[in-house]
């Protein structure tokens, strides 16, 4: 067993873990997190992407350890419960970027380092290929694109960003 020390979501949490644990079963069996999801535990999908020290990451293939003394943040903490969605989120609910929802974590995560990395003025084509690491069995994308072109924009806008 390894004790880790980190913050999840703004609050400091501290366990002891099997050094084998990955960070998404850490997440969702030891803290209760389940909108990261579990796809495909080969870092194909996409579904389980959080932000390690605000860098998006696969948490199906990093170990809890190595999370240990640095934040993490997953979709449950871009908006309290009761306060506003973070505008990523409400481009993806306004604009359609979503139908079974599996995906979807994932997908905002990664948009959201998306708009950091490259800015708030993104085209399709730099969308499409910076998405190259997220997969949706149900939307073909379309509106995943146009959400985060929304997004993106929202967020140059918001204090939330």
């Amino acid at each position: 067993m390894a004790k880790i020390s980190l913050i999840v979501n703004g609050n400091p949490v501290t366990a002891n873990v099997d050094s084998r644990t990955l960070l998404v079963q850490f997440l969702r069996e030891n803290l209760r997190l389940t909108g990261t999801h579990v796809g495909c535990d080969t870092s194909q999908c996409g579904a389980c992407v959080v932000h390690l020290d605000g860098k998006a990451v696969k948490s199906c293939t990093t170990l809890a350890v190595m999370a240990d003394g640095h934040e993490v943040k997953t979709i449950e903490g871009l908006a309290a419960d009761g306060a506003p969605l973070h505008p990523m989120q409400e481009a993806f609910r306004e604009h359609h970027g979503l139908q079974c929802g599996f995906c979807t974590p994932g997908m905002i995560m990664t948009a959201i380092d998306i708009v950091h990395r490259k800015g708030n003025e993104l085209d399709d084509h730099t969308i499409r290929e910076e998405l190259e690491g997220n997969l949706c069995r149900c939307t073909g994308y379309q509106n995943i694109v146009a959400s985060i072109s929304a997004g993106a924009k929202a967020m140059a806008k918001s204090d939330l960003a």
